[in-house]
């Protein structure tokens, strides 16, 4: 090899091919940087192109090295690169008409030209329809050269976005959705907001909904979400059999009052609702039929566990806190169609994204009420065949989807369950964004396509994207550990080929931000308004505590 001519613009030749691994010579120039040019310094993730043919095959630097056998450096090489071949530059009959494609079709030999990609092969690489892409941000290699994924399959797909907190996950997430917006301002997008962040990072395409406007009526949980709420995770049996008794003939009182059938408390018609059948009951019939019942008991311990089950309704219904499912709990009303069309936004009304806040959630119902949007989310999209396209994005993924199976909520670990594995079916997909990616179900991980991986340092985390990665983007995720913030790695369905990228840094009134924290003291007036808030809402809450702490 030493006596081949060397082309213009060679950094080096083959010297071995193994399996989608090559490893390129290096020429000494091509390990010095063209004066300040820092991008030209051949390193760990760069995108090297080998000559072959008609083709021009593309890889990614995975290792770089000085150590090399004297018989090679004889041959006037001073380093050695492992690359991972990822796809192919086709020159075509025309010229312009050169494509990139995912894969290899003709492997190197021993002694091919290897060269730096410049930035028109780059853009080639990426020379996606902007009528069917979404930009991410900056290629790592070259600044000029925009990194874009398939929007398509981007969201069809599902995605994640993994990585340890504070490295820019939620600035991330945010300018993808904006993005995503911006190409569809169609799409619907339910965002679960964990941490009150993003209500002001999308403008005014975005509705923020928090307990304060929300209105989830408590006939639309279903018997296992219901049990959640009443008695905080730790039902009672005997109380259970009772609603499970009295809730379907609740449901067919009131449908009979609807109807002017009178109060036939027994009628058959019972028989047509189940205890999760979604349609309306008031919550004064259902304590009504609690009282009659008992009223009919002699065993006092019976009738004790009557008189239990309606304090707990009672202490519950009536804390300010639940408001949002109990306050027209005794005015009836088939409100069904008009909650969905409001969460989900099937009216657009030029907002097409809703941005849940869940931090004014009492946390021991958050998981009930989660549960409830993700159901209702994949049930729609089920009995709709898909009419709605809706984005469902679930920040703080490990708490609902836990890889301990013992944890978490299960009917909301199932709901999310049935989004990621059938959810495409009926145009119900899945955005996740967690900062424990060991701690996150593997089986829902794998539903995920595309993955935006960002720095992470721990072990387990690393093995379950290692676990994930299912081409040569095995290799570039050790350098997860040193990305720096707003950089990820992507990689999957979604992307051209394994990327490093730079998210772009969002305008200061669009990063994502706690709601609650503010740089500048309110004023005097707003902080006792607060205050007085707070203590009426500490009040309630121990009250309704102590109701039901008597019921027990």
């Amino acid at each position: 090899m030493s006596n081949q001519p060397r082309e213009q613009g060679a950094i080096g030749r083959v010297l071995s091919v193994s399996g989608s691994e090559a490893r390129i010579g290096l020429f000494a120039e091509a390990l010095r940087s063209a004066g300040n040019a820092d991008d030209a310094v051949l390193t760990v993730g760069k995108f090297i192109g080998i000559a072959r043919n008609r083709l021009l095959l593309v890889g990614i630097v995975s290792q770089v090295s000085t150590e090399v056998p004297l018989l090679v450096r004889e041959e006037g090489f001073h380093a050695i690169a492992s690359i991972d071949l990822m796809g192919e530059i086709t020159s075509g009959e025309i010229a312009g008409d050169a494509h990139f494609l995912r894969g290899i079709t003709s492997y190197p030999a021993i002694g091919d030209v290897a060269v730096m990609l410049g930035t028109a092969e780059l853009r080639r690489i990426y020379n996606i329809d902007t009528s069917n892409g979404v930009e991410l941000g900056c290629l790592q290699q070259d600044t000029v050269v925009k990194a874009y994924a398939n929007i398509h399959d981007l969201i069809s797909k599902h995605f994640a976005i993994l990585g340890s907190t504070g490295v820019g996950k939620s600035s991330g997430l945010a300018s993808l959705l904006r993005q995503i917006l911006a190409a569809r301002p169609d799409q619907r997008i339910f965002l679960l907001d964990g941490h009150n962040e993003y209500a002001h990072c999308f403008g005014d395409s975005a509705l923020v909904i928090n307990p304060a406007n929300l209105k989830l009526p408590f006939w639309l949980f279903t018997f296992e979400e219901l049990l959640e709420i009443i008695f905080y995770g730790r039902p009672e049996d005997e109380e259970v059999e009772i609603l499970a008794e009295l809730v379907p003939l609740a449901r067919a009182l009131y449908q009979q009052s609807r109807e002017g059938l009178g109060a036939r408390r027994h009628d058959g018609r019972a028989a047509d609702y189940t205890v999760d059948t979604p349609v309306p009951y008031r919550l004064k019939d259902l304590l009504a039929l609690i009282d009659e019942r008992m009223g009919k008991l002699e065993n006092r311990a019976s009738r004790l566990n009557h008189r239990r089950l309606i304090t707990r309704i009672e202490a519950v219904s009536n804390d300010p806190r639940y408001g949002f499912m109990f306050a027209n709990a005794n005015v009836g009303g088939d409100t069904m169609a008009e909650t969905l069309r409001h969460l989900f936004r099937w009216r657009i009304d030029g907002k097409p994204m809703t941005v849940m806040q869940l931090a004014g959630i009492p946390s021991e119902v958050v998981d009930a009420v989660v549960s409830v949007l993700c159901r209702m989310a994949f049930d729609f999209g089920l009995w709709s065949n898909g009419a709605i396209p809706l984005l469902f994005v679930c920040e703080e993924a490990h708490r609902y989807v836990s890889a301990d199976r013992s944890l978490g909520f299960q009917p909301t670990r199932r709901a999310l369950s049935r989004i990621a594995k059938e959810g495409r079916k009926y145009k119900v997909f899945l955005g996740l964004v967690t900062q424990r990616p060991a701690e996150l179900d593997p089986n829902i991980v794998s539903q995920c396509s595309t993955l935006f991986a960002m720095r992470i340092a721990n072990d387990r985390d690393q093995q379950l994207l290692l676990a994930a990665a299912s081409d040569a983007a095995t290799n570039l995720l050790r350098l997860l550990p040193s990305l720096g913030p707003r950089e990820a790695l992507a990689f999957g369905s979604g992307i051209p080929m394994p990327t490093l990228f730079t998210f772009p840094e969002l305008p200061a009134h669009f990063v994502p931000r706690v709601g609650t924290i503010s740089g500048e003291p309110e004023p005097a007036s707003s902080n006792d308004q607060v205050i007085d808030s707070a203590i009426e809402r500490w009040r309630g809450a121990m009250m309704a505590k102590r109701l039901l702490e008597a019921a027990g």
